[in-house]
């Protein structure tokens, strides 16, 4: 049996599922809804609720399943599995990296910490105009794809009123990518902006954060240079 709550406020769509799953329940219930709830809400976070009481998927549910994924798979900006069924959470942390939003397992007990993670920001943007046409951009904690939207936005803003600028952009508290999506996303933003600053200067902390400033070079035409994290003040002197 699955049933299904009306998307929140939020945009969390919640689904329990007990009993035993045939191919209906998924043709007739599942994808409809799932169908509905995209056609309002470009990208849903999914809260999916398994057990107590769940016995498993006929063989036609499991092929229902794995075709509502691929068919649905870019539309769920982040998910949260409730469960007590062991295969079930091996089977969501074998499998999950292939999505591109986060997924999170909670024990039955821990739904409302499900419900929080769901709404909560893992991490943002923020911007700042440091003057003599330099851009701060800091990217803080763990960004997913709603969080490149807002960014991009704030972005296209400043550009519109700053045709030449120099990018100082801030990884110095960045923790990495919520899924592929986001990362994804990060891929587009650069590709879409590439040619508008005329200087870049990446400072951080990480290895791979350098090895990525290199590899950049290749794609945007603005001169561009890596500062370790302690030279915050020599990264600005370059742009000014």
């Amino acid at each position: 049996m699955i049933e299904i709550a009306p998307v929140s406020p939020e945009g969390i769509l919640e689904i329990r599922m007990t009993g035993t799953l045939n191919s209906e329940d998924y043709e007739k219930i599942l994808a409809p809804a799932m169908d509905a709830a995209l056609a309002d809400h470009e990208r849903l976070r999914l809260l999916v609720r398994i057990g107590p009481g769940f016995d498993g998927l006929t063989a036609g549910a499991v092929w229902s399943d794995a075709r509502l994924g691929l068919r649905h798979w870019s539309g769920f900006e982040r998910i949260a599995v409730v469960t007590d069924v062991d295969w079930i959470a091996t089977m969501v942390k074998m499998f999950g990296f292939a999505l591109p939003g986060p997924v999170q397992i909670f024990e039955q007990d821990e739904g409302d910490d499900a419900r929080r993670w769901l709404s909560e920001s893992l991490g943002s943007f923020h911007m700042s105009d440091l003057g003599n046409g330099i851009l701060h951009v800091q990217l803080l904690g763990k960004l997913d794809s709603a969080a490149y939207e807002r960014g991009e936005e704030a972005l296209d803003a400043y550009i519109r009123d700053h045709s030449d600028f120099k990018l100082l952009l801030d990884l110095r508290e960045f923790d990495g990518w919520q899924g592929l999506g986001a990362l994804g996303d990060h891929l587009k933003l650069v590709r879409d902006h590439r040619h508008i600053p005329t200087r870049v200067a990446v400072v951080g902390d990480e290895d791979w954060q350098k090895l990525a400033v290199k590899l950049m070079r290749r794609f945007i035409s603005a001169e561009s240079r890596y500062f370790d994290e302690d030279r915050f003040e020599d990264a600005k002197r370059f742009l000014a």
